[in-house]
This record gives structure tokens, C-alpha cells and sequence, in this order.
């Protein structure tokens, strides 16, 4: 298996595992719906583009750095979306109420689906792991989630019955540090419990460029990119290069090309 070189092998889960079932805008227009507020979709989207990047700027993690919960974020999050540029002027009693809302939304399958050929993929890894094991207690390779999220992630990938794939679930919170940073990918490997595992025995499939990607690569890691643009662009965009054969549309094709034997590292 062109995988037999790795002992660790690790998945982001946004737009990798995991993706919005529709557009944010739609997303927390029908929230806002729900409150009695009407909504322009294109503008809400305008505002979460917006608000998420402030929030990230002044309050990154999920405000861990700022001394302000997570839920405070996402309120604060919440706020920005409906109340960005006087959009609504919703109350701050209604934006509680609707960020009460979201946080158990955002756990669901009501928000999110599983991006093409993830669950197949899992499946080969399992029974790739089962077969190369022949009868070891110790697998030939372990499966982990290292991911920019808040604590309810567990809980999600339970709600979407792909947890048990893995042998450790990390977030950004929790851990105390996000992509691309060194010290969430050296965690990844002491919470894999292997023994004198190696930076080049490990390999991390994302969607981002400089988080997933690269941040990876700066670990000594190998990685992929699931992503629609090319390396080219890629490359040129980032201003380092990316390899073309690290770059695909899905993990659908990682598994094709893995399970020929076709991967080129």
C-alpha cells in the first residue's frame, strides 16, 4: 500500500471529513428566520466573511488567548453576522437566544454532511489497518483528527458516526494551539502513543493551504491538500510550492490513487 510508510496518519475535519450542508449565509439566514428576523442572504454571507475574520484577529482560538469562552465567541460571532454594518441592529437577548441555538445546530447533520469519499476512504483504512496488522496487538498505523475547532468536535464526529475511526480527536482549543503551529502537530504525536515515532512516519490531509499544508510540511510531516484549485495556482497564490501531486479535488482520489498503488510522495 503506498500508505505502508506512514504510522500516523491524521485528517482536518472542515471541507476534508466534513462540509456545510449549504451556504453560511443560508445557513444563519434560516436561524434568523426562526427569530422572526427576515434576512438577505448575499448580505449575511458579506457578514460572515466579515466577522469571522475579526473575530480571529482580536479573539483567536475561540477567544482562549482573550480569556473569553468559546461560546462568548461564537456570540460575539453571532452578533457580528446579524448586526455587521447596521444590518438588522438585533437585540442582544434575541442574539443569545439564537446563539443557544446554534451551538447544539452546529453538532448536527442538520448542518453538516460528509464530503465526497470520506466514509469510503475511512472504511479502506480500517480494513487496510486490519489486514496489515495479521494478528498484531499493536496496528501497523494509527488515525487521528488534528482540527482548528472548538470542544464540541467530539461531539460532532460522534453525531456524524465517523468518531470511531479514530484513535485521538484534537482541537485547537483544548490543545492551546492552532494550525499551522509546530506544537499542535507534536501533540498529535504523543497523543498517538507510538513508540519512537518520527515527524517524516506522519501524514495530514487538509483543505487549508497554510494551515493543513504547510503547516504540516514545516513539522517534518508529509501532507496532502483536498482543495479545487491546482498546485500552480496554489503555488502561486502562497508563494511556495506545492507539489502537484499532493493537490486533490477529493479524498475520494486520494483513495483511487492510494488503493492502485499510483501515489507519487
Amino acid at each position: 500500500m503506498s500508505l505502508s510508510r506512514f504510522r500516523l496518519i491524521t485528517f482536518d475535519v472542515h471541507n476534508t471529513l466534513l462540509q456545510f450542508r449549504s451556504s453560511p449565509g443560508k445557513k444563519y439566514g434560516e436561524i434568523g428566520a426562526m427569530f422572526g428576523i427576515s434576512n438577505n442572504n448575499n448580505q449575511l454571507v458579506s457578514n460572515y466573511v466579515q466577522s469571522w475574520h475579526k473575530m480571529n484577529r482580536l479573539h483567536p482560538n475561540f477567544g482562549l488567548k482573550t480569556k473569553i469562552t468559546y461560546k462568548q465567541w461564537w456570540q460575539m460571532m453571532i452578533d457580528g453576522i446579524f448586526n455587521e454594518n447596521g444590518t438588522h441592529n438585533t437585540p442582544p437577548e434575541k442574539i443569545e437566544q439564537m446563539t443557544e441555538h446554534f451551538m447544539e445546530y452546529f453538532k448536527t447533520s442538520v448542518f453538516w454532511q460528509h464530503c465526497y469519499g470520506s466514509v469510503d476512504f475511512l472504511n479502506y483504512l480500517k480494513l487496510q489497518r486490519h489486514v496489515e496488522s495479521g494478528g498484531q496487538k499493536e496496528p501497523p498505523f494509527k488515525l487521528g483528527v488534528i482540527s482548528n475547532f472548538d470542544p464540541r468536535l467530539d461531539v460532532l464526529l460522534r453525531n456524524m458516526k465517523i468518531n470511531h475511526y479514530f484513535d485521538f480527536v484534537l482541537n485547537s482549543y483544548d490543545v492551546g494551539y492552532m494550525k499551522p503551529a509546530k506544537e499542535i502537530f507534536d501533540r498529535a504525536m504523543k497523543a498517538a502513543e507510538i513508540k519512537d515515532l518520527k515527524p517524516h512516519q506522519c501524514l495530514h490531509i487538509g483543505a487549508t493551504p497554510a494551515t493543513d499544508y504547510f503547516g504540516a510540511r514545516n513539522a517534518g510531516w508529509y501532507s496532502l491538500l483536498v482543495h479545487e484549485k491546482s498546485a500552480e495556482e496554489l503555488t502561486r497564490k502562497y508563494g511556495q510550492l506545492v507539489e502537484d501531486n499532493h493537490v486533490f479535488s477529493s479524498l475520494f482520489d486520494i483513495h483511487k490513487k492510494i488503493s492502485n498503488d499510483y501515489m507519487r510522495w
